[in-house]
């Protein structure tokens, strides 16, 4: 199989389409003002294609903030997507499309991934989605677009998930994800006074959530939407951790960009030599798949800014580059199999 990338940084649709030929399967990263123009576009433009979309940023070797971009697969792809509404209340409802779609495309864990595009209420969409997917071991990435949108085969939607199942007829595939953050010392804090509708932490350890953040680092209410970057949340995940983004402070509480709920067991963190964790990933990439057709990663808009911040993301993208084929969009927070996640990235490597 391969990849296809193409961009406009002025958000012209046929600039980014260029030099694409026969696709199996499209993904569309546009900007909020041009978004449903580009959906009905591509829908003419490839009628029938599977397709999915949203709004967000994308790159290859240079980050697209406002235009548009197109990643696409050819040569060598089976493909379906569809959509899951209802998203924030009963995504379940419609889990029934994504088990025929498995159904239809066949495919195993060895050789199929599922892609996804979210408009929100991710944890509960990602268990939802769990349910069928694991029936054939098949693994996910994905991740959350903005303003609430997405798009699935030339419609938009709101409240909804948009997935595509991908077969790769030419090898396998396999999924990861890296986390640049480890444990700060041995604080382990049990979580109460949770709104789970606002993703809003109350308290730790029965004390309030501001002030036991405040008390550690040393922080004033300013610094700690930017501290977020050097020392988010923890929550234990069995042998793994799922990073917990601070969004804002709301009174002597937290809100954040994943859900925490009562009796949660979160630790804090800190940020680690992320230059050697990438380049760790890299290797272990290429010890298992010392032949790459393509590489699709989600990078947390978090993980953009800091290394913007640091000078370090344009040379995250070349080293990235040097996997092969590899593109991928900004997330508002990440999808890896039934976890969302924040301030991480997720991909999915293909033979």
């Amino acid at each position: 199989m391969k990849q296809f990338f193409g961009m406009s940084q002025r958000g012209n649709l046929d600039e980014a389409l260029q030099g694409l030929i026969h696709p199996q399967f499209i993904m569309l990263l546009s900007n909020s003002d041009q978004f449903k123009e580009h959906v009905a576009a591509l829908e003419q433009r490839f009628p029938g294609v599977p397709s999915i979309g949203c709004i967000g940023m994308c790159y290859k070797t240079h980050v697209v903030e406002h235009g548009v971009g197109i990643i696409a697969f050819t040569d060598g792809v089976a493909a379906v997507a569809n959509v899951l509404e209802e998203a924030s209340t009963m995504p379940v409802k419609y889990i029934q499309r994504m088990e025929r779609d498995m159904q239809a495309l066949g495919g195993s864990s060895r050789d199929t991934v599922c892609i996804d595009f979210c408009s929100g209420n991710d944890a509960c969409v990602l268990t939802t989605v769990d349910t069928a997917l694991r029936k054939r071991g098949i693994s996910l990435v994905g991740g959350t677009g903005d303003q609430g949108q997405v798009s699935v085969n030339g419609q938009v939607y709101q409240d909804a998930v948009a997935y595509a199942l991908v077969r790769n007829q030419s090898g396998r595939v396999k999924t990861y994800k890296e986390n640049i953050y480890h444990q700060l010392g041995n604080y382990r804090f049990v979580a109460s006074n949770t709104d789970r509708a606002n993703y809003v932490l109350g308290a730790l350890n029965g004390k309030s959530a501001k002030q036991v953040y405040q008390d550690i680092l040393h922080v004033t209410d300013e610094e700690i939407l930017t501290r977020t970057f050097q020392n988010p949340f923890g929550k234990l995940n069995g042998d793994d951790t799922c990073i917990i983004s601070i969004k804002e402070v709301r009174g002597s509480a937290l809100a954040c960009f994943r859900q925490v709920n009562d009796s949660d067991v979160l630790i804090l963190l800190e940020l680690g030599d992320y230059r050697a964790i990438v380049q760790d990933t890299i290797q272990q990439i290429c010890h298992d798949f010392p032949h790459r057709s393509a590489i699709f990663s989600v990078n947390c808009l978090f993980r953009y800014k800091l290394f913007s911040e640091q000078g370090y993301m344009q040379s995250y993208l070349r080293d990235m580059a040097a996997l092969g084929n590899h593109a991928g969009f900004v997330g508002y927070g990440e999808h890896y199999n039934n976890r969302f996640v924040n301030q991480s990235m997720t991909c999915v490597v293909f033979e």
